[in-house]
């Protein structure tokens, strides 16, 4: 059985006084001040994000979105899927979210906010936990809190294609790496490694290796954005080996600069 929130009696407010922007939640009818989100908390929001936004079964995901599914209530989990476009509060209740615990969390409320998404309809909450040992609780319907460390994954069957690593909740060079094989997959590839493949392939069938550099373009456009046409150049322009090392390397960087300092 899932637990009922605690509840307190109903409260004087609802979502439809609360505009965008203003620093509150409601539980039943009752504001909870949210504070500013910390730095370290700030950072690693995107992170989930942009691995969960670019999984290849996801749709619609958002950050921070205002989830209204009745009058009295008004929740913005850090991240979640299932937050359809448009104006207003989403009455959508989300199948996964996830939080961020930082320094100064509201622990009781936390707690409320989790059974009372649990009891709406979300099947997989995450709460990322940022002080003490790095671990993500996994809540589920019917089921009991599951700690996961930094060698764990993390899934959602039927609403995520791809397991998440827990390390990727936390560390850059984790989250890009899961970040750009669910972008590979959004275009047909399994990962970096049949880029590359089909780029050797298509090089040799044409007796040339201008199809590697095409490929190695467009899996560096999916990753960084429309590039210079100088870089673009350079890459055309590499040997076999050298495509093979910026390839592997793009997952290791945050920018292009990073990537070939020297272009």
């Amino acid at each position: 059985m899932i637990p009922k929130p605690h509840q307190l009696a109903p409260g004087p407010f609802s979502a439809d006084a609360i505009r965008s922007g203003d620093p509150y939640e409601l539980s039943n009818g009752h504001p909870i001040l949210c504070s500013p989100t910390g730095r370290a908390g700030a950072r690693r929001q995107g992170l989930a994000f942009e691995i969960i936004a670019n999984d290849p079964a996801v749709e619609d995901a958002a950050i921070d979105p205002g989830i209204s599914t009745e009058p009295g209530m008004l929740r913005a989990p850090d991240v979640a899927i299932g937050v359809p476009d448009g104006q207003g509060w989403s009455k959508d209740v989300p199948p996964l979210m996830v939080e961020y615990a930082d320094v100064g969390q509201n622990e009781p409320d936390l707690q409320v906010k989790i059974q009372e998404f649990l009891s709406r309809g979300t099947r997989h909450i995450w709460i990322v936990r940022l002080v003490g040992p790095r671990r993500v609780e996994v809540h589920e319907p019917d089921k009991a809190m599951v700690i996961l460390g930094l060698d764990d994954e993390l899934s959602a069957p039927g609403f995520l294609a791809n397991p998440v690593p827990v390390a990727a909740l936390f560390d850059q060079n984790a989250a890009r790496a899961a970040t750009l094989r669910n972008l590979l997959q959004r275009e047909g590839y399994a990962d970096l490694d049949a880029v590359l493949a089909e780029g050797r392939s298509e090089g040799k069938s044409e007796g040339r290796s201008e199809g590697k550099a095409e490929m190695l373009l467009s899996m560096l456009e999916m990753r960084f954005g429309a590039l210079p046409g100088p870089l673009a150049e350079r890459v055309r322009r590499a040997t076999d080996a050298e495509r093979e090392q910026i390839g592997r390397r793009s997952y290791e960087v945050q920018d292009l600069a990073q990537l070939l300092p020297e272009a």
